[in-house]
């Protein structure tokens, strides 16, 4: 057992002792502090807000209090994340503020707005700072510099930080363009990269502190910024950053549970096999890498270029297939070039038992939420359109996506899944998850096609 496990489990044991004695009894002045902080914010938002909010929105509202206050009390970096975010959340809404109430047009008079906290300039200060830490991450990693990966740790706490400023400047924002158009920024596909982006990162920023180790974070933050690459160019592409009203069938609070939930479990599923990659770099053999994750993306790209030379005339079909290929391509690269580095990437890496451990609990709690999630959509679709389950293609996909998670868990419950064939698994499981999440937007149709690409 390496030193970082070692701290990690002393630690743990340490928690398990504080919470015999009590789950009240180790809390500090800040715990208390904060815990105020949260009560009061929500009395605040109530006297504030509450005509705008319908009888579900202010149970969520309630209901958030001691689920925001436990958060922050078991991980204590969260609370003082949820703090900054709400102070300069408020401190973008006060300059919005005219004498007339909030006034959008000053986003481009304030300099703090136009530059650093509107829902915009936070979200694009969000992407290069993601960029940045993974940057600094990866020359951490290779030159095995400690004081590099700490950069980039701190970068991805800013990074997140100012994703979820945007994220809530953004919610106020849609409520001042005109009656009705106000909602949660969880409703299309640029909102919802977002909310990849930075609970991804926030859960692995997680894992980093409980294990002790940064080593880790030049592959989660890989897939990070290459969801912000696909947010950048979408938000180039379809202007999609221009806050939209809601069609009828999102117009209702059950987007508010089912979204969040259902990218807990994308964000956590793709952070496991990130790790998995990690870990089989580790683990495998360089003929198996080279068999699995080069020539067989390598083939399929071959197939698919052949597929579109040779294939039939229509434009639709042939642009979503181009875009295919050009994912498949730059994936059969990105895995090449991984291949190569494998050495000096292995000396920096953690033990493969802590990629093991942290590839399970992943996938452990992103298939609670997954699971969560689906019966929540079961719920929602009764309510849109008459019944729980249609068969629609992402209802279909997502249970797949399901089914090959508890598959994954039975066998590491059950069977003692361990070692190669579970990180294989878990990185495949990206492929299956990632076709549920853009795949079906981009070849498929259905009742589910809120964000075409």
């Amino acid at each position: 057992m390496n030193t970082a496990t070692q701290t990690f489990e002393l630690k743990r044991n340490r928690q398990e002792a504080a919470a015999g004695n009590g789950f009240f009894s180790g809390r500090g002045v800040w715990d208390w502090v904060f815990a105020a902080l949260v009560a009061g914010g929500a009395v605040w938002a109530f006297v504030h807000y509450a005509a705008a909010m319908d009888g579900y929105e202010k149970a969520i509202l309630v209901g958030a209090v001691p689920v925001l206050i436990w958060l922050g009390w078991f991980w204590r970096p969260m609370s003082r994340l949820m703090v900054v975010v709400a102070a300069l959340a408020l401190l973008s809404i006060w300059l919005y503020m005219g004498p007339e109430g909030a006034d959008l047009a000053r986003a481009d008079k304030s300099f703090l707005l136009k530059y650093f906290l509107s829902s915009q300039s936070a979200i694009l200060w969000m992407s290069v700072l993601f960029f940045m830490s993974t940057v600094f991450y990866w020359i951490g990693l290779l030159s095995r510099s400690a004081a590099f990966e700490a950069i980039g740790s701190r970068l991805a706490w800013v990074a997140v930080t100012l994703a979820l400023v945007g994220t809530m400047v953004r919610w106020f924002e849609s409520h001042q363009i005109g009656a009705g158009i106000g909602h949660i920024p969880v409703s299309n596909l640029y909102e919802v990269f977002v909310l990849f982006c930075w609970m991804t990162a926030a859960f692995y920023l997680y894992y980093e502190d409980q294990y002790k180790t940064r080593s880790m974070g030049a592959f989660v933050m890989l897939v990070v910024s290459a969801a912000v690459g696909f947010l950048l160019w979408y938000t180039v592409v379809r202007e999609a950053s221009q806050i939209q009203p809601l069609v009828p069938a999102l117009q209702s609070w059950w987007m508010k549970l089912h979204v969040p939930a259902n990218f807990i479990g994308y964000g956590t599923f793709a952070l496991a096999a990130m790790v998995a990659m990690a870990y089989l770099l580790k683990a495998s053999s360089v003929r198996s890498l080279w068999i699995g994750l080069v020539a067989v993306p390598g083939g399929l790209f071959v197939f698919l270029a052949g597929w579109w030379l040779f294939g039939g005339d229509a434009t639709a079909a042939n642009t979503a297939l181009l875009k295919g290929i050009r994912m498949v391509g730059g994936t059969t690269v990105f895995f090449a070039v991984m291949v190569l580095l494998r050495s000096q990437i292995n000396q920096r890496s953690p033990s493969l038992e802590l990629m093991d451990d942290v590839m399970y609990k992943a996938i452990a709690v992103g298939f609670a939420f997954f699971t969560i999630a689906t019966v929540l959509g079961a719920f929602w679709a009764a309510e849109a359109w008459g019944g729980y389950w249609s068969w629609d293609p992402k209802e279909t996909w997502a249970l797949i996506v399901w089914l090959n998670y508890a598959a994954w868990l039975h066998m590491r419950l059950m069977k003692g899944l361990r070692g190669v064939t579970a990180a294989w698994w878990s990185l495949m499981g990206l492929v299956v998850t990632t076709f549920a999440f853009l795949g079906v937007n981009m070849f498929l149709s259905g009742l589910h096609s809120y964000g075409e690409l």
